[in-house]
């Protein structure tokens, strides 16, 4: 299938991938999933976040169809995913944290024996195989035993055998663990590509630069829950305003600087002056240069300026008071409960 041809399956199947809602799943007491909601469009990358144990993995197992919801409903392109488990089976490629793929082969046996498992002729593999090979980097490499592969060479094959069916939606459960920076920036590239071919990327990660780097939208699940989506801008402006940093050349100037910044951002008990620095909130970033006409008819020289918008590490922190690793930060629960509030609004 090309990929005006994977399009034309695209707009067929219809605007919504993943339509999931109040997705239940229970192990013993313990309450895995509690109640998730998610709209997916087709054509875009999802990114579904959260701490070690929040329920993202077992949310992608029930829309995969490999666990069966104890709640809920959730459809793939419009097909049940209990009801219709083997229809969406035919639609979906998930690759998960770990690679899948057999050690003692090397990269081309393992795509070769994928690719006629999933009912393609000898020729068809061969040439399916090799156009794989190529787009992950892996063709110099490809006669080579598997279990002489890095990590990164690795994570591409698994990914790469994913697509010989060139599914209209791919999970990709945290695609990037383990690798280096270098391969996960060509990880984004071919992840990028995907879409732009035609299909739909749910993407689970701990990597917050990741999700901000790709995705479109963002759930973050915490305790089983999605307790905040939207656009990354949408989660970043949510938790707070850009915050404005400057330095003067002239310790002098200090307080004249400062001045014009209160005067001009219209902020006064949040502008700080330390070390020869000033810090204040910014709302909007288009103010900066109003900033710098004001300092230059002042005589005000400038070492360093810049404007930094909250980021995505803040959302997560704020939202669910630990990092994507688990670990607690200082924020109180009350704290937490109006940031989600803010988050929902």
């Amino acid at each position: 299938m090309n990929n005006t041809q994977q399009r034309a399956v695209g707009n067929e199947l219809g605007d919504w991938a993943i339509q999931a809602e109040g997705l239940v799943k229970t192990f013993g007491d313990h309450r895995a999933v509690d109640g998730v909601n998610l709209n997916v469009k087709a054509g875009t990358i999802y990114g579904v976040l959260g701490p070690n144990g929040a329920g993202k993995t077992t949310t992608i197992s029930m829309l995969a169809t490999l666990l069966r919801p104890d709640g809920g409903s959730a459809r793939i392109f419009g097909h049940d995913v209990v009801k219709e488990s083997q229809v969406v089976r035919q639609l979906i490629g998930l690759t998960g944290q770990y690679a899948s793929v057999d050690e003692s082969l090397s990269a081309n046996e393992n795509l070769m024996i994928f690719s006629r498992l999933l009912g393609l002729g000898r020729a068809e593999s061969k040439r399916k195989t090799a156009e794989l090979l190529e787009e992950f980097g892996l063709t110099e490499a490809a006669k080579r035993p598997i279990k002489g592969f890095s990590g990164g060479m690795r994570r591409r094959l698994d990914l790469a055998a994913s697509l010989i069916a060139q599914p209209p939606l791919i999970f990709l459960d945290e695609p990037t663990t383990g690798l280096d920076p270098r391969t996960r920036a060509q990880m984004w590239n071919t992840i990028r590509q995907l879409v732009k071919s035609g299909s739909t990327v749910l993407l689970t990660t701990q990597y917050l630069d990741e999700a901000d780097q790709l995705a479109d939208r963002v759930a973050v699940i915490d305790h089983g829950r999605v307790v905040a989506e939207g656009t990354v801008d949408h989660l970043k402006a949510s938790v707070g305003t850009a915050s404005l940093q400057l330095r003067i050349q002239e310790p002098t100037k200090i307080e004249d600087a400062r001045q014009i910044v209160e005067q001009i951002l219209r902020t006064e008990s949040s502008v700080s002056a330390e070390s020869g620095k000033i810090t204040a909130p910014m709302a909007n970033a288009n103010m900066a240069a109003d900033l710098l006409i004001a300092f230059r008819s002042a005589g005000i020289d400038l070492a360093e300026m810049s404007v930094q918008k909250p980021t995505l590490d803040e959302v997560f922190l704020t939202i669910t008071g630990q990092d994507a690793s688990g670990h607690e930060s200082k924020k109180s629960q009350g704290q937490q409960s109006n940031a989600v509030e803010e988050l929902q609004a």
